[in-house]
């Protein structure tokens, strides 16, 4: 079973136990004893139950665990007029939150990832 789910303006294809780079939650990184963080996804574009099938799901929602959050390589972005002694360089980091998805819930019916 997968689900598509919609998070920081992109579209993900996750199954249970899937760990997935998406753009950065606003999730505090508490102390490890306080336990993982959880996550829940209602806004579900389609499911798929069976292989060849997908629908759009009445009512569900899917939970994550937040494994890390960190940013991704820099990207040099840089700009050249020749023959003018122009020159711009510029660097961006994305951030991001790694995640775990635990379980996918539709209708009742609840998948979770085999440990």
């Amino acid at each position: 079973m997968y689900a598509v789910i919609r998070t920081g303006g992109k579209q993900y294809r996750v199954a249970p136990g899937d760990v997935v780079k998406i753009e950065k939650l606003d999730v505090a990184e508490d102390a490890p004893q306080s336990g993982p963080q959880t996550v829940e996804f209602t806004d579900i574009l389609a499911v798929s139950g069976e292989p060849g099938t997908i629908a759009k799901p009445g009512k569900a929602k899917v939970t994550a665990e937040v494994v890390h959050q960190g940013r991704h390589a820099k990207v040099l972005v840089f700009h050249l007029k020749r023959k003018k002694q122009y020159k711009k360089m510029q660097g961006h980091r994305q951030a991001f939150t790694e995640i775990r998805i635990q379980s996918i819930e539709v209708d009742g019916a609840k998948v979770t990832a085999a440990v």
